[in-house]
């Protein structure tokens, strides 16, 4: 659904900036440009795909911190899973977590068709309850999902990060609402951001990028 409804927001960079960005970036490749066209068929909105902003960005974090296993909690169509595995080495792994069942069945199909290498698994269920039972530390999670539950996640992943480990969290300006945090999801961001700031275990630069981006190291 839209973020908002119509309610006042922020923009958070120039449109014309943002393009210009957009056309000095490396693109998308052909198997992400027919998975935008795949789920824009499939879905009403396709706002929640984090763009090739935010893509590019996980994908330069993957390859120069070189990362080999990864989480994502938030799977969507699999857009930001299937940008991560295409920079991963050959072997990396993305272990991805989607309770939606209609985006489950989306993402499912653009891995079987995208995933050529199978690099990513995708867990079926509530993040909650399946980040606890995933062993092993992971070296980068990409943090996009149910917005009222930043915080939780955060805390759950932190203690499953390998120090010098990234978290990457999407979307924590939420169109500018956090400045006058009104509704649920803004005043949840708003403290989840602030957590992270006052968090000793981390450093953090929270980058206006798209909607907001939060990158986060753990020390």
């Amino acid at each position: 659904m839209k973020k908002h409804r119509g309610k006042p927001i922020v923009q958070i960079s120039d449109p014309n900036i943002e393009k210009y960005a957009l056309e000095a970036t490396t693109p998308e490749s052909e198997n992400i440009k027919e998975l935008i066209a795949s789920s824009d068929n499939e879905l009403e909105y396709i706002d929640m795909l984090s763009g090739n902003l935010v893509g590019q960005l996980l994908k330069m974090l993957i390859r120069i911190s070189g990362a080999k296993r990864v989480l994502e909690i938030g799977t969507f169509t699999g857009y930001s899973a299937i940008m991560m595995a295409e920079a991963l080495p050959d072997d990396g792994e993305i272990i991805t977590i989607e309770m939606n069942l209609r985006y489950q069945e989306l993402a499912e199909k653009h891995f079987k068709k995208y995933d050529q290498e199978q690099r990513i698994t995708l867990i079926k269920g509530n993040a909650r309850q399946e980040i606890p039972k995933i062993p092993g530390t992971f070296d980068l999670v990409f943090l996009d999902a149910d917005k009222l539950g930043y915080s939780e996640y955060y805390k759950m992943c932190v203690d499953k990060m390998r120090s010098n480990g990234i978290l990457v969290a999407d979307n924590v300006l939420w169109d500018g609402t956090v400045l006058r945090p009104e509704d649920d999801k803004s005043h949840a961001l708003d403290a989840f951001n602030k957590m992270v700031a006052q968090d000793e275990q981390v450093e953090q630069v929270l980058l206006p990028v798209r909607d907001g981006v939060n990158l986060i190291r753990k020390k």
